[in-house]
């Protein structure tokens, strides 16, 4: 009788991976999890929108919050190296506190600013400004609503105003109460269009100026122009419409003497308006840390409740996965028998549905990340904003979170079935 040989093995079948000894690896889990997204493509996408409309909601969020930041740190609160302005009110976000203020605070007088010069060794600089909305016009074009400002020629040096043409307001200027016009860019482009606005007349207000130089251009913030201003003598300005108007005192501290300049002008103020030690400040300090502040406390409130909303959405989406889990373990039920049948433990079961559950969110996360990419390239057409590079690893962290939270009674379930029963099923 012949004797029939056992045909070769070959070497792929000889060589058995350590993952497939006995128990399935996560490599199984996720190509198991994969095939049943692209079995149900209508229905997972149905499942993870509410996944990827939080995820997309939260990263935009933060990319807006993000370039406003950067915008208005670079544009907005810059007052320049080592200035600060004093100002009849502090800056302050409680409304009942600045009723009040307007109830207590007394003006501040240009004549506060000798004091200050007299009383701070620290201060470099001291410059005084006063402000008037006004009309201006030359030849047939006008302006309506031009922030006009009586100043003392420093303030130009102290708030970094660049010349482009002509000259700064100077000294003689203001002893010889000269009327003299220092114009923003867009002024000088709208009121004298093609031709050199230097020593052409304009009416400011009631009155008429001469025109001694341009500043450089400074852009817009936020839509509204910085380049729409006229500035005169401040005793141009008094002549005109009185001296005591409310005024703020800009001052330049000397370099690495800021806190000193600081207390050395609170001091000043606080004994010119006669406060006792118990009483609190009657009158504003504003530094860019203060503005900086404020409007990190404004994004800080805008993002925390922007969070709360969009949590809502993830967690809404977070139980329509779950759902969806419990729905695929009935459908499963008799999948799940045959594998405990044939030596599948219960942390294998357990472990398949929590990595599906997992992949699903990380799926909604992906879309999220892309979605709100798009977005931000929109947004960043017409507003500020800066796709932060660290927003994908924190999507898909929070995902990997919501699909582990949410998948773990779905995967439990499935685990503690009983294999009989399972194979029962229909």
């Amino acid at each position: 009788m012949a004797t029939r040989t056992a045909p070769p093995i070959s070497e792929n079948a000889r060589t058995v991976s350590p993952d497939r000894e006995g128990h399935a690896g996560f490599s199984d889990y996720v190509g198991v999890a994969l095939d049943s997204l692209r079995a149900n493509k209508l229905r997972s996408f149905l499942t993870l929108f509410g996944i990827i409309i939080g995820i997309t909601s939260i990263i935009s969020v933060i990319s807006v919050i993000q370039g406003l930041d950067k915008y208005w740190k670079q544009k907005v609160s810059n007052f320049g190296p080592n200035t600060f302005v004093v100002t009849q009110f502090p800056i302050t976000t409680n409304l009942d506190k600045l009723y009040e203020m307007i109830r207590r605070n007394p003006e501040v007088h240009s004549d506060v600013a000798e004091y200050i010069r007299r009383g701070c060794a620290s201060c470099e600089l001291v410059g005084v400004e006063a402000q008037k909305q006004v009309d201006v016009r030359a030849g047939r074009q006008s302006l309506e609503q031009i922030g006009m400002s009586g100043i003392t020629p420093n303030i130009l040096d102290i708030e970094g105003f660049a010349v482009e043409s002509g000259r700064p307001l100077q000294e003689f200027d203001e002893e010889h109460s000269r009327f003299s016009a220092f114009i923003g860019a867009d002024v000088a482009e709208k009121l004298f269009p093609g031709v050199d606005p230097l020593g052409k007349s304009v009416q400011i207000g009631d009155h008429s100026y001469t025109v001694v130089g341009v500043a450089e251009k400074k852009g817009s913030v936020f839509g509204f122009s910085r380049d729409n201003f006229a500035k005169v003598p401040l005793s141009t300005f008094q002549k005109i419409y009185g001296s005591r108007r409310t005024v703020n005192i800009s001052i330049r501290g000397r370099e690495n003497e800021m806190e000193r300049a600081q207390d050395q002008v609170r001091l000043v103020m606080r004994t010119v308006h006669h406060l006792s030690y118990h009483e609190d400040d009657d009158f504003g300090l504003i530094t860019s840390e203060g503005v900086n502040q404020l409007f990190d406390q404004l994004t800080g409130v805008i993002f925390s409740v922007s969070l709360f909303v969009v949590g809502i959405s993830l967690v809404v989406g977070g139980i329509v996965i779950m759902n969806i889990m419990l729905v695929s373990v009935v459908e499963r039920t008799k999948e799940i028998g045959i594998r405990k049948a044939v030596g599948a433990r219960q942390q294998d079961v357990i472990n398949q549905f929590l990595v599906e559950s997992v992949v699903l969110c990380c799926a909604g996360g992906v879309g999220g990340i892309i979605l709100a990419w798009c977005i931000s390239l929109l947004l960043s057409t017409f507003m500020p904003s800066s796709f932060p590079l660290w927003a994908p690893v924190v999507a898909l962290s929070l995902s990997t979170i919501i699909g582990v939270f949410f998948g773990i009674y779905p995967a439990r379930r499935a685990g503690r079935l009983d294999p009989i029963e399972a194979l029962r099923a229909e």
